[in-house]
């Protein structure tokens, strides 16, 4: 029987957190993707934690203007001007289950655009 998209996600998703993890010194950088928005974290695994997010809702974007892939790119500068302040540089990234492509691949430009290495 054939997977629906969202389980199909989520196995991929299962099958990248298996290998992706991060750690103080180089995080995690999860993406999330929803029909109108896109949110980033940097997350600590060791600890459990979130360490800083930013998404397309947040206040340095409100009256950003463009579309959905302009947004993203624009998330992905935001979120590596914060972790740049908090002096994390490199990061792991996770698509979440989602294809590199699109708003995804636009986000992880704009985080090596704003300085963080992948």
């Amino acid at each position: 029987m054939a997977l629906t998209k969202s389980e199909r996600r989520l196995r991929i998703r299962r099958r990248i957190r298996k290998v992706v993890t991060g750690t103080a010194a180089k995080p995690r950088l999860s993406v999330f993707r929803s029909n109108k928005e896109i949110y980033a974290q940097l997350i600590d695994d060791v600890k459990q934690e979130t360490l800083l997010s930013f998404s397309s809702r947040s206040k340095e974007l409100e009256s950003a203007t463009g579309t959905k892939s302009d947004k993203s790119f624009q998330v992905g500068q935001g979120l590596a001007k914060l972790a740049i302040e908090k002096g994390i540089t490199e990061v792991c990234f996770d698509r979440g289950g989602y294809l590199y492509h699109g708003r995804v691949k636009q986000l992880a430009e704009g985080a090596r655009d704003g300085g963080l290495k992948f």
